[in-house]
C-alpha cells in the first residue's frame, strides 16, 4: 500500500522559526485534518461537523478538545492506570483559547454539531504548543467543507530584555516581563490573554499590534495552503426564517415597556422580573395554539428585541441599566478578617457581585505536584475559583470544576502571582467562593485575594485590583460606548469583554474577547485608560480597608523558619529511612522539610503554630549540624570511664576523650571516684591531636585555677 501523499506549506515567522502545515497523511476520514509543526513539536487537529442540525437546536453545538499525549515527550503517565485521563487545567485553558477565537467566526444560523480535536503528538520542550493550537484548528477548517467567515490564528508575544519576540522558546519566557497570547483574523484582533509585570497601557497596545502583524503571516500561509489543497465547496447554510409579522408586532407592543424597565435603574432580579412582565403581557394577546406554533421563536425574538432596545438606550442616553454613567464603578464594600479561624479572609462586594476569599498557609509538603508532558514540577501558589449555582439564584447539579471556573481562576492566578513575594517559605492557597454574581466575578476575586493575602500576613508587593470593560457600538452611525465595570446583562448584550488587572504602577494581566469584528487601536487605548481610572478608584477603597500587610500572623497560623546547613549534614538530620526527622517532628509537634540548594547546602524549613516548639526543633537541628570549633565550650555527658580518662558526648553525634590529665588541675591517679557514667560536665576544645586528627578536650580548662601557696610565692 502506498504512503498517502501529503500536501505541505512552510513559512517563516521570523528569527528562523519555520512552521509547516500538512494535510493528506493523517486522519483522512475527518472532514478536515492538519498537522502543524515547528521544530520537533507537532500538533494534529481534526474537525468533524454533522451534515444536518438537530431538530429544535437553538444554539451552535461546538466543542473544542485539546489533549497532550505523554508519548509526545517520551514519558509514561503517572497514576494507577498509566494512561491519559481527564483534561488537566493546562489542556482546558488551551481549549478555551481556541474556542473563544473560532466560535464567533462560524456563520450565523449554522447549527450543525461540530467537534474540533487537537492533539499534541510530539514535543521538543522548546516550542510552546498552545501558541500553535488555534492555527491548527483554523487550517483544519480551511481545508474542509465546513464554513467559517474568516481565517484566524493565535500567537504568543513576549518582551524579553526590552525586545518583543514572537513565539519565543519556553526557557526564554521565564525572563519575560510581558507574555500574552493574541488571537486575530487578518483584519481585527479578537482575543488577548496574558500577564505582565506592571506595564503601561501603551506598552500593552504595542505588544498586541506586534502580535497581529505575526498573525497576518499565519493567515497568508493558511490561504496559500488551502489553495494548494484545492478549492473545497463549503456547505450551504440555510438562514433561519424569521417571522417578520411577529417581529413587527412585538416591536410595536413591547419596545416602550422594555425601555421603561431598562431605564428605571433597577437591580438584577427586579429588572429580570420587569422584562418578564412585559413579555407575558404580550404573550397574553395570543391563543395557546398560536403560541405553540411559534415554538422557541417567540423567546428568541423577544431576547433580540430586548438587546436592541437596551443597546440603543445606552448609546443614545449614555446611561446604563442600573442608572450608572459609562465610567462609573458600582458601590464597593470591603470586610477583612471575617472568618475567625481562616489564616486570612476577605469579603469583597461590588454592586451585586460578591467574593468570599480565604488564604491558607502551609509548608513545603503542601505544594501542588504538576505532572504533565513537560515533566514534573511543584507549585507553591494556588488560587482556586468556585462559582456555585446559588450565586446567580439558580438550582443546578454540582458536577465538579467547570471549564469556566478553571479559566477564571487562571486569570486571577496569573494576576495575583505578579505581586507575590519572590521568597516566601509558605505554600499559599487562595480560594474565592463567589456568593453573588452580576458581572466580573473573576475581577472581584483578584481584589478579594489581595485583601485576604494581606490579612494573612503575606507581604505582597502592592495591592492588585481588576475591572471588566465592555463596549456597545453601532457600525452604521459610528456611535460607540465604552462601559466600565460591566453587569452580566451588559456582557451578554455587548460587543466586548475586556478584563484588566493591575496595581497603581501598571497592568499585571488581561483577558479580552470580542463579539464583533475586532477593536480599533484607538478604542482599545480608551478602554484601557478607563480601566486604569477604575482600577485606581478600587485600589483606593482597598487601601482604606487594609493599607498594609498585617504586622503579626494570627496566633494559630503556622510560623515558619529556615536554617541553611552544610550538605554533609542532610543525611544526619534525616536519619536512616527518615528516622531522625520523623522522631524530631513527633517530639516537637512541628513539620520539617529539607531540600538541597546551590553550593552543596541544605535548606531546613521548620513549621509550627507553637513558637516554643519551633524554637526547640530549631535548636536541636542547629546542635545536630554544628561543627566543633577550637576554643568552643560545650555541655557534655560522660559516656564511658576508662583507665586513662573519660569519653564524653559534647554535641549530638560528637564524642571525644577527656584525658585523665585534663580532668582536674590537681593530679589524680584514678578516674573512678572523680567522674562516672552519666555525669554532666563542661568541656572545652583546646586543640587537635596531630597524629589522629581528633579533638583534644579539657575539663580543667574551665575550672577555676587553684590559688598559689605561700611557699610557692616565696620561691
Amino acid at each position: 500500500m502506498s504512503i498517502p501523499k501529503a500536501i505541505t506549506k512552510s513559512f517563516d515567522l521570523g528569527d528562523g522559526k519555520e512552521i509547516t502545515l500538512e494535510t493528506g497523511r493523517f486522519a483522512r476520514q475527518a472532514h478536515g485534518s492538519v498537522v502543524v509543526k515547528q521544530g520537533e513539536t507537532m500538533l494534529l487537529c481534526t474537525v468533524v461537523s454533522a451534515y444536518e442540525p438537530k431538530p429544535g437546536q437553538g444554539f451552535f453545538p461546538l466543542t473544542v478538545e485539546y489533549g497532550e499525549k505523554f508519548s509526545a515527550a517520551g514519558r509514561i503517565p503517572g497514576g494507577f492506570l498509566r494512561r491519559e485521563g481527564r483534561a488537566g487545567d493546562q489542556e482546558i485553558l488551551v481549549c478555551r483559547l481556541v474556542d473563544r477565537a473560532i466560535r464567533p467566526l462560524f456563520p450565523k444560523g449554522y447549527m450543525n454539531e461540530t467537534q474540533v480535536i487537537i492533539s499534541l503528538i510530539s514535543t521538543d520542550g522548546k516550542v510552546k504548543p498552545d501558541a500553535l493550537a488555534c492555527l491548527a484548528a483554523s487550517a483544519a477548517i480551511a481545508v474542509s467543507d465546513i464554513p467559517l467567515s474568516d481565517l484566524v490564528s493565535e500567537i504568543r508575544v513576549a518582551r524579553i530584555d526590552g525586545k518583543l519576540v514572537l513565539n519565543p522558546e519556553a526557557e526564554a519566557i521565564a525572563n519575560a516581563d510581558l507574555e500574552i497570547l493574541v488571537g486575530a483574523t487578518k483584519h481585527d484582533v479578537c482575543m488577548v490573554e496574558g500577564e505582565m509585570q506592571e506595564v503601561s497601557e501603551e506598552e500593552l497596545v504595542e505588544a498586541i499590534q506586534f502580535g497581529h502583524e505575526g498573525i497576518k503571516l499565519m493567515i497568508k500561509a493558511q490561504e496559500e495552503f488551502a489553495a494548494l489543497v484545492g478549492a473545497t465547496e463549503k456547505r450551504e447554510i440555510v438562514p433561519p426564517v424569521v417571522n417578520t409579522d411577529l417581529e413587527a408586532k412585538m416591536a410595536a407592543a413591547c419596545s416602550e415597556g422594555i425601555l421603561k424597565v431598562a431605564s428605571a435603574g433597577l437591580g438584577k432580579n427586579e429588572r429580570k422580573a420587569g422584562f418578564a412582565e412585559v413579555k407575558e403581557a404580550f404573550k397574553a394577546t395570543f391563543t395557546e395554539e398560536e403560541l405553540e406554533a411559534f415554538g422557541g421563536e417567540f423567546g428568541d425574538l423577544f431576547g433580540a428585541l430586548e438587546k436592541k432596545v437596551i443597546r440603543k438606550m445606552i448609546l443614545d442616553t449614555r446611561s446604563r441599566l442600573d442608572g450608572r454613567a459609562l465610567t462609573e464603578v458600582r458601590a464597593i464594600t470591603i470586610e477583612t478578617d471575617v472568618l475567625p479561624r481562616a489564616h486570612g479572609s476577605a469579603l469583597f462586594t461590588r454592586g451585586e457581585t460578591q467574593s468570599l476569599t480565604t488564604t491558607t498557609l502551609g509548608s513545603k509538603l503542601d505544594e501542588k505536584l504538576i505532572d504533565n508532558v513537560a515533566g514534573k514540577s511543584f507549585e507553591k501558589f494556588m488560587l482556586h475559583y468556585n462559582f456555585p449555582p446559588f450565586c446567580t439564584g439558580e438550582a443546578k447539579p454540582l458536577r465538579g470544576v467547570s471549564r469556566r471556573e478553571v479559566g477564571h481562576g487562571n486569570l486571577a492566578t496569573r494576576s495575583v502571582k505578579r505581586v507575590m513575594p519572590e521568597e516566601s517559605p509558605y505554600t499559599t492557597r487562595v480560594v474565592s467562593d463567589i456568593l453573588e454574581s452580576n458581572g466580573s466575578s473573576s475581577m472581584a476575586t483578584v481584589c478579594a485575594a489581595s485583601l485576604s493575602l494581606m490579612d494573612a500576613g503575606i507581604e505582597i508587593k502592592n495591592h492588585i485590583a481588576g475591572i471588566a470593560m465592555g463596549m456597545i457600538s453601532d457600525p452604521a452611525s459610528g456611535n460607540t460606548a465604552i462601559l466600565t465595570d460591566i453587569l452580566g446583562d451588559e456582557d451578554h448584550l455587548g460587543d466586548m469583554d475586556f478584563k484588566v488587572t493591575g496595581t497603581r504602577a501598571g497592568i499585571c494581566a488581561c483577558q479580552m474577547d470580542m463579539k464583533i469584528d475586532g477593536l480599533k487601536p484607538e478604542l482599545m487605548v480608551q478602554a484601557l485608560q478607563q480601566a486604569k481610572d477604575a482600577r485606581n478608584h478600587i485600589l483606593g477603597k482597598m487601601e482604606e480597608a487594609i493599607p498594609s500587610t498585617r504586622a503579626e500572623l494570627k496566633s494559630f497560623v503556622p510560623r515558619m523558619e529556615s536554617i541553611i546547613i552544610d550538605g554533609e549534614f542532610i543525611g544526619k538530620v534525616i536519619g536512616p529511612g527518615g528516622k531522625h526527622i520523623q522522631e524530631l517532628q513527633k517530639e516537637t509537634e512541628t513539620v520539617i522539610t529539607i531540600e538541597e540548594i546551590e553550593g552543596e547546602k541544605g535548606k531546613v524549613t521548620i513549621s509550627s503554630a507553637n513558637g516554643d516548639n519551633l524554637a526547640t526543633a530549631k535548636r536541636i537541628i542547629k546542635e545536630m549540624t554544628a561543627k566543633p570549633e577550637i576554643g568552643g565550650e560545650y555541655d557534655a555527658v560522660v559516656k564511658k570511664v576508662v583507665e586513662f580518662g573519660v569519653f564524653v558526648e559534647f554535641m549530638p553525634g560528637h564524642q571525644g576523650l577527656v584525658h585523665i590529665s585534663e580532668i582536674s588541675h590537681s593530679r589524680i591517679d584514678k578516674v573512678e571516684g572523680v567522674l562516672k557514667e552519666g555525669d554532666e560536665i563542661k568541656v572545652k576544645i583546646v586543640g587537635v591531636d596531630k597524629k589522629s586528627g581528633k579533638m583534644r578536650l579539657s575539663r580543667k580548662a574551665l575550672l577555676p585555677a587553684p590559688e598559689k601557696t605561700s611557699e610557692a610565692s616565696a620561691e
